[in-house]
């Protein structure tokens, strides 16, 4: 398939904070402001071309007091709806669907993960170039949409693997996968066999992955989840209140009463005992057992407060570089921890292999 990013550039972006870190070990944070340069959802979403592509949203979509389009985000169906839509225009996907309850999660930011990815595999030759056609990513906790594979795979033309532990998830994500055109022989999905595993059972030995993603459950408990999804559920209604949003004559009603339902996720995408700050420990243990077949590890991180006790334990792991990219959209403020146990010019060696 035809990569259309190959020829991309590293834009101009802000020096990055190194700080001083122990075991010598390569640190850095770098903050970003707004959607990435290449993100195809900066500013408000166009409507007129998400209708055109998919005319199922057009129930969905209402008018603010301001007279500009939008959806009711509390209403699961019509977000549901909305993914569809900006997987058929921005991203040649025809065929997408999620089975009730699963996560739906909000395109932009997942985009801009893919995007700060890239930038991180482009800065390693110092040209702003890296052979994204060759590019082998991997994905944990792939769940029923199948997003990171997606956007990696036409934004950059990666080869990328899935995998998930929910069995219902490996099934939909496959069916997707065969279902369009645009991801044959670029998407292949695995189950993991092992709930306890991450890597384990997953990288055979011989693979050799550029990048690994994931977007780890993060509440404790299921209770714990059904609450977090009920004070998203508040704020959102309050704020449709405040903004005097009405919704079009037959649109989908918002069930109060089931809040995950309507937010979607299903326990091993929301929670897992002891939360994320024990998923993140056991993603790093496992890590060092794949030091050599995988370039840079990285994940999501919810919790602000996790990325330091992350930090510390990789380092003690034997890491050789970290780095901690955070990311803005709006007033929502949200991270990823990327590490390699390889120093530059190790991962440099890399990169000339491909």
């Amino acid at each position: 398939m035809t990569n259309k990013r190959q020829t991309v550039r590293a834009q101009s972006k802000p020096a990055e904070k190194q700080i001083p870190s122990s075991a010598s070990v390569d640190f850095a944070k770098v903050s970003r402001a707004g959607l990435h340069q290449r993100n195809q959802h900066r500013g408000r979403y166009d409507f007129k071309t998400l209708t055109a592509a998919l005319p199922a949203l057009a129930p969905f979509v209402l008018h603010n007091p301001k007279g500009e389009q939008s959806i009711n985000f509390a209403d699961a169906s019509a977000v549901k709806m909305l993914n569809k839509a900006l997987l058929c225009a921005y991203y040649q996907i025809q065929h997408w669907d999620i089975p009730p309850g699963y996560l739906c999660p909000p395109i932009p930011g997942r985009a801009d993960y893919i995007h700060r990815l890239a930038e991180l595999l482009e800065s390693e030759n110092g040209t702003g170039d890296y052979p994204h056609g060759k590019v082998n990513a991997l994905d944990i906790g792939v769940g029923a949409n199948a997003i990171y594979p997606i956007i990696g795979i036409h934004e950059y033309g990666w080869h990328y693997t899935g995998s998930d532990i929910d069995p219902k998830s490996v099934q939909s994500a496959q069916l997707i996968a065969n279902s369009n055109p645009m991801l044959t022989g670029q998407f292949i999905v695995k189950q993991q066999d092992n709930p306890q595993s991450i890597f384990r059972g997953v990288i055979a030995p011989g693979e050799r992955y550029d990048v690994t993603t994931c977007n780890p459950p993060f509440h404790a408990s299921a209770q714990e989840a059904a609450m977090g999804s009920q004070r998203k559920l508040n704020n959102l209604s309050a704020n449709r209140l405040k903004k005097g949003v009405k919704a079009k004559a037959g649109s989908q009603k918002l069930s109060q009463n089931n809040p995950i339902l309507n937010f979607g996720g299903q326990n091993s995408e929301l929670w897992c005992d002891g939360g994320e700050s024990s998923f993140l420990r056991r993603m790093a243990n496992e890590s060092q057992g794949f030091a050599s077949q995988v370039l840079w590890f990285s994940t999501l991180v919810s919790k602000n407060d996790n990325v330091r006790p992350l930090r510390k334990q990789l380092e003690k792991l034997g890491v050789r570089s970290i780095r901690v990219v955070e990311m803005s959209q709006g007033q929502k403020v949200s991270r990823f921890v990327a590490w390699s146990y390889m120093d530059r010019q190790q991962r440099g060696e890399w990169v000339k292999l491909k």
